[in-house]
């Protein structure tokens, strides 16, 4: 593993797509966070994840719409960057409870010249909006911790983020002939299959193990004609990726309007227009089971069951668990399905929860990360 392990990023109001059931009156504090990851060394910045940032520097930096709603302007510029110590045993408990009461991202820093070998620090990002103290002691709590962590708040500025990750976003070769190139940048090899990207504050760069492990997948699995949905578009990386290797349509779903705005530049960038790739705002309070909130005109798009061939969501534990039923529904009988965005040690669990409904599982491993895939079952017992 890298020093610096970036466990999960949520992108609440900023960066990355994803699906959340609504909360119920007594909600598992860590039940219903869907959340992106990210891997990057100390020395690094994560994929531009301070949450809630306009993609762009540029000063037209888009709105962002779903395909029928209204547009939603860029956020603030400033963050609040905020450093906790811990003990090591609870870091991982902690950072997603973090995640869960309004941090924007979490990241554990292994090797931060700490004295005490049994403490760790937990580096989070909070909107300027959010009450750090509130969200820390909440976190705390909803994890049984007798006593708040001690912390340190900073306040940074988003030009910070996107100058930095410029510099340390590079091209990267995810096999041979598949590159991610970032926008900035000339592809080193014109001949191969470039995906030319400009994440912005969204989830997927190419350079995390998750990230990797299914476009790997896409590479081996996409031979031409596919219809695809990524469950938690992002940056829309994964989707772009199954377009130019031959798949025939691409739908992403996110709950993030800033991800949606990410993937749609990216979708352009790549010469992929709104018939290949269309792109779905989920509005957060959006429940899987049912469409009666009357707030929301989607395009159809979410209420389209059974019609793709290859369904990747590369997102969480507990949302993949949660939501599992869900994902698979977007399956046809005998399409694969692929979950990721999980620690090899999680894979028990997730294989126990979609063994019910896949064959075939096989599983790929890529530092300590993991993806699960297999081919939908013809017939299961549904609940």
């Amino acid at each position: 593993m890298s020093v610096s392990r970036f466990v999960k990023h949520l992108m609440s109001s900023g960066p990355r797509l994803l699906l959340r059931p609504p909360v119920s009156p007594s909600p598992s504090p860590l039940l219903y966070c869907l959340s992106a990851l990210s891997m990057t060394q100390t020395t690094r910045i994560p994929d531009l994840a301070a949450a809630a940032f306009s993609f762009s520097t540029a000063s037209s930096s888009p709105s962002v719409s779903s395909s029928d709603g209204p547009a939603v302007e860029p956020s603030s510029p400033s963050y609040l960057s905020v450093r906790i110590r811990c003990p090591k045993d609870v870091a991982d408990e902690l950072s997603e409870a973090l995640l869960c009461f309004g941090a924007s991202s979490a990241s554990m820093d292994e090797e931060d010249g700490s004295d005490s070998s049994d403490e760790i620090s937990i580096n989070s990002i909070f909107l300027p909006s959010e009450d750090v103290d509130a969200s820390v002691s909440s976190a705390a709590d909803s994890i049984g911790l007798k006593d708040v962590p001690e912390y340190d708040i900073k306040e940074c500025e988003q030009e910070d983020w996107v100058k930095k990750n410029q510099e340390s976003f590079h091209p990267v070769e995810v096999t041979e002939g598949l590159w991610i190139t970032p926008e900035w940048q000339t592809p080193p090899n014109a001949e191969a299959t470039n995906i030319i990207l400009n994440p912005g504050l969204a989830f997927g760069t190419g350079e995390h193990p998750t990230t990797r492990l299914c476009l790997l997948l896409l590479h081996d699995l996409i031979k031409g004609g596919e219809h695809l949905l990524d469950y938690g578009t992002g940056s829309g990386i994964l989707a772009i990726a199954a377009l130019k290797l031959g798949a025939a349509s691409a739908v992403g779903f996110d709950v993030d309007p800033q991800a949606v705005s990410s993937a749609r530049h990216n979708a352009a960038l790549n010469n992929i227009g709104s018939d290949k790739m269309k792109l779905e705002l989920v509005p957060s309070n959006f429940c899987p089971q049912t469409n009666n909130e009357g707030t929301h005109q989607d395009s159809g798009l979410i209420s389209e069951i059974e019609k793709y061939d290859v369904v990747v969501a590369n997102i969480l534990l507990n949302p993949l668990l949660e939501l599992a039923d869900h994902i698979v529904s977007y399956a046809k009988p005998g399409a694969t399905i692929a979950v990721s965005g999980i620690l090899s040690d999680q894979l028990p669990l997730i294989r126990s929860r979609y063994s019910r409904f896949l064959e075939d599982i096989s599983v790929s491993e890529l530092d300590d990360w993991a993806c699960l895939s297999g081919r939908k079952k013809i017939n299961f017992n549904a609940d």
